[in-house]
């Protein structure tokens, strides 16, 4: 079995009562206490999340930007200094092999972010693609830890940390930008995968404690509650995030699960999968949709989504939503439908109605 890796807070974790568990060949918080709780202090304050897992290649060289077109489904080329963009590591059949963060560091650096899960695949994809081509990926995951503040609470919760940087009023949506922490250099971007408004900081590994400490210190008397992964799960759900290995796989291109708009077709030339993503996928194929029902009953990944006798989809994934009250799924579903089908919960059909993703908008939110 491979081994599993450890992030450099994982001794903080358990100090403070964490469950741990095992995740993308990780060990990582899954709860602190109560999964609803944890929920609604991002909803409502701010929540604190170890995210170390994340793998981080760096990107180098005086063709790194040409290089990252020729590689991925964005034109990444295109970004600005401090500038982030979601984009896609496609096969060439068009398969989604994973999602991924790309930010610009510099004039002829780019910083990679992509799933625990899928490191060395993304690590191996990038290495074979870059051939011919004047650039460098380093995979720098075990030297970077990654921490996420999100939240209404969070921005004055990093500035109250002590960061020497430029003021965080100015670092815009899908933005990063360099700061210096107890003398440690630190990457701060306005990103996240909750709903909320939110940083990421990248520092290295052995900073990453007292990084932590100072959050939490400076945090809980404005609400900031440590937060595991199955919290993080239900935000993004309610968000309409997909997660690798449920709305995306190899098998999905990625006009069926709503993520098209992250392939630049008409501002790049050619790019591994391009010819598929073109193509586009087959008339029959299953296409990504919200779903809702009413009372306490949720429908779960794996679960079968029926209209009438006949199975036209199954759900990616499915909770009883925290802040709405009320079960929501995402689902893989044969095109055409509209209005209601049901899923199988054990044998018991319940009611759903098929609604645009996402479920939840934080502005909707008084």
């Amino acid at each position: 079995m491979p081994e599993i890796l450890h992030t450099p807070l994982e001794a903080t974790h358990t100090a403070a009562g964490a469950q741990l568990t095992e995740f993308g060949g990780w060990m990582m918080p899954l709860r602190y206490g109560s999964d609803l709780a944890e929920h609604a202090a991002v909803r409502e304050r701010a929540g604190l999340f170890d995210l170390s897992h994340m793998a981080e290649l760096r990107v180098r060289g005086a063709e790194a930007g040409a290089f990252l077109d020729h590689a991925l489904a964005g034109r990444l080329s295109a970004l600005e200094l401090g500038q982030a963009r979601y984009t896609l590591l496609l096969a060439p059949t068009g398969g989604i092999l994973d999602d991924l963060i790309v930010y610009r560091l510099g004039h002829a650096e780019w910083l990679v972010v992509a799933n625990a899960g899928n490191r060395a695949v993304v690590a191996e994809s990038l290495a074979e693609r870059v051939a011919g081509f004047e650039a460098t990926v380093v995979d720098e995951t075990e030297e970077i830890a990654l921490v996420a503040v999100q939240g209404p609470a969070s921005q004055a919760i990093v500035e109250a940390i002590g960061l020497e940087s430029s003021p965080l009023d100015e670092l815009g949506y899908y933005r990063i930008l360099e700061a210096v922490f107890e003398g440690e250099d630190v990457l701060v971007a306005r990103t996240g995968y909750t709903g909320e408004d939110g940083f990421e900081l990248y520092v290295p590994a052995h900073a990453a404690e007292d990084l932590w400490d100072a959050l939490v210190r400076v945090g809980t008397p404005m609400g900031l509650q440590p937060c595991g992964l199955a919290a993080r799960d239900t935000l993004r759900l309610e968000a309409g995030m997909p997660l690798y290995g449920h709305e995306l796989s190899i098998e999905t291109l990625p006009a069926q699960v709503g993520v098209g708009r992250s392939v630049a077709l008409r501002t790049k030339g050619d790019f591994v999968g391009r010819a598929a993503v073109e193509a586009g996928p087959a008339a029959d194929a299953p296409v990504l949709v919200g779903l809702v029902a009413e009372g306490r009953r949720a429908g779960r990944a794996g679960y079968p989504v029926v209209d009438g006798d006949a199975e036209v989809g199954v759900v990616t994934s499915g909770a009883l939503s925290p802040t709405l009250g009320h079960p929501i799924a995402m689902a893989l579903v044969t095109p055409g439908h509209s209005g209601s089908l049901a899923i199988d919960v054990r044998g018991t059909r319940i009611p759903v109605t098929i609604v645009d993703l996402p479920f939840y908008r934080r502005q909707e939110r008084a």
